[in-house]
């Protein structure tokens, strides 16, 4: 599958934005990814409430071979053949995989602390531990010692 076909795809649908993934496309609505385009197929999210339908279809989740097993992922499963004729329904089969997609984004734990910070709030510390370690650097030893270093030179001739 091309992106021209997947675009005229869901036209019924309304805008989608398709990132290369694995062999094929992801592709997502609002910032949220909802089905995958793939060699194998076309699959749509799905959960709880909407693999009953994919089941009545004769249709299957997603799977994969590995040189060990064969792995299954539930969370995405292919699509009808005969939604590719029919574009109405399958812009309603893709709002309700957009919507298994947002339930399943509800229900991730959020994080305490976002990525983005957790990566600058290191970068800060170790960018001020440069600057100092420069600005030592860029003393000179004065040709004079210290007083401090001459009381010291005092105590041990006493």
């Amino acid at each position: 599958m091309d992106r021209e076909f997947l675009t005229d795809l869901f036209a019924d649908f309304g805008p989608v934005t398709l990132r290369r993934m694995f062999s094929g496309y992801g592709i997502s609505a609002d910032g949220t990814n909802f089905a995958l385009a793939l060699r194998a197929g076309l699959y749509f999210r799905a959960d709880e409430e909407t693999i009953p339908q994919f089941e009545a279809e004769g249709c299957g989740p997603f799977q994969y071979q590995t040189r060990a097993k064969t792995v299954t992922v539930n969370s995405y499963w292919q699509l009808p053949a005969r939604l590719f004729d029919d574009s109405e329904e399958l812009a309603v089969w893709a709002r309700l995989a957009l919507g298994a997609a947002q339930r399943a984004a509800l229900r991730k734990r959020p994080r305490k602390r976002p990525a983005a910070q957790k990566a600058k709030a290191p970068a800060k510390k170790t960018a001020a531990k440069k600057v100092a370690g420069k600005k030592i650097a860029a003393r000179k030893p004065s040709a004079k010692p210290s007083s401090v270093s001459k009381k010291r030179v005092k105590r041990k001739e006493s």
